[in-house]
């Protein structure tokens, strides 16, 4: 009885053990550990858009039109790869074929024009250093100011689209495509000063959930939590929907996206744009899912995520309970925990084109190009 008894408390000991060690927190990896698992997912999701996910032309999803081809083209240069593989040239020869008389870089007949030659945009500014691509850009540069909504295109500053760029078979703007806008006028030189800049800031600031000088709309005071939404214009709209008061609900890829869009329009981390989109994030840091849109648009909104992290300079996330959040290292193990086994990535969910191993994959590689351990 007494070794029956004795055995007994042995196997509660061990199982409080087992218990102990299964809820204990995760390791944090070491530098070279977190580098190591970085550099081996990056190569995985190479090799996989390389060869298996490039068409015979050097294009990416053409289904789609050349955006795809210009992010995933854009994602191989940042993350390592030369602008002198055969395999980049045929991409870029592809892109430089979409090249309009009038300086947008899209498919003949799209209704993306602006993501389409904002991207491009981007991925030429990765291989210009020795100049080839500066008329290109230039005119690229005159055609985006074209049809950014302004008073050429017979645009009030009162009018809540003003500034924004949009598809155009809805007629109005957006953020997720002025947030593009934004980022291809900076990389070809737009400082935050410069006209198209401001105006664009401008919509940016009607699409966040706050009062201020710089937004009076009337859903700034109906969900004030500092989180942006996806338009303003023409009576607003939320992905995420709306809230019992008629407020636009905030979602975490577009607050990003707002964020980024400020910083790189100049405004400061004092400002109180600035300060309120950064305490929403807080408030709702998460990794698993895109917070307030559970898994619509995931990998989208990590690549915001990341980009603008990058851009606030900050290396740790303080969450609401007080938890400092390491933000490269946990999107590295995530993008780790959800990669494929031939190097991609997809989302099961496939709103917005997410069910596209190579859109998904050339987000999720732009993603790890901010994330490099230092």
């Amino acid at each position: 009885m007494r070794q029956l008894k004795q055995s007994c408390l042995a196997g509660l000991v061990l199982s409080g053990a087992v218990l102990t060690a299964s809820v204990l927190p995760a390791a944090e990896p070491s530098a070279g550990e977190l580098r190591s698992q970085h550099e081996a997912i990056a190569a995985k999701a190479i090799s996989f858009l390389l060869n298996k996910g490039r068409a015979s032309d050097g294009s990416y999803s053409s289904f789609s039109g050349p955006g795809v081809t210009s992010l995933v083209t854009t994602a191989l240069l940042r993350n390592g790869v030369s602008p002198s593989d055969p395999r980049i040239a045929e991409s870029l020869a592809y892109i430089r074929e979409r090249i309009q008389p009038d300086g947008g870089i899209y498919q003949t007949g799209s209704l993306y024009r602006n993501y389409e030659t904002c991207l491009a945009v981007l991925c030429f500014t990765e291989v210009n250093r020795d100049g080839k691509y500066d008329e290109t850009l230039k005119h690229a540069d005159a055609f985006l100011k074209g049809i950014q909504w302004d008073e050429s295109e017979g645009k009030e500053e009162s009018d809540l689209g003003y500034g924004g760029a949009g598809y155009g078979k809805h007629k109005r703007p957006d953020l997720s495509n002025t947030t593009f806008l934004i980022e291809a006028l900076k990389s070809t030189g737009n400082g935050a000063d410069s006209e198209a800049m401001q105006r664009a800031l401008a919509f940016v600031s009607r699409c966040q959930n706050l009062e201020s000088e710089h937004n009076t709309t009337a859903f700034a005071t109906k969900n004030p939590d500092g989180g942006f939404y996806y338009t303003a214009a023409a009576g607003g709209s939320s992905q995420a929907g709306t809230t019992d008061s008629g407020g636009l609900r905030s979602y975490a890829s577009m607050t990003y996206a707002g964020l980024k869009s400020m910083i790189y329009a100049g405004v400061g981390p004092e400002d109180q744009r600035v300060k309120a989109a950064y305490t929403w994030i807080g408030k709702n840091y998460d990794l698993a899912s895109n917070p307030g849109m559970g898994s619509s648009g995931l990998y989208y909104y990590y690549h915001t995520f990341a980009k603008a992290l990058d851009a606030m300079r900050v290396e740790q996330v303080e969450d609401e309970a007080g938890a400092k959040h390491n933000w490269r290292a946990e999107l590295i193990r995530e993008l780790a925990k959800r990669q494929q086994p031939d190097g991609s990535w997809l989302n099961e969910n496939d709103r917005w084109l997410e069910g596209d191993p190579n859109l998904v994959t050339g987000y999720a590689l732009l993603a790890l190009s901010y994330c490099k351990p230092k």
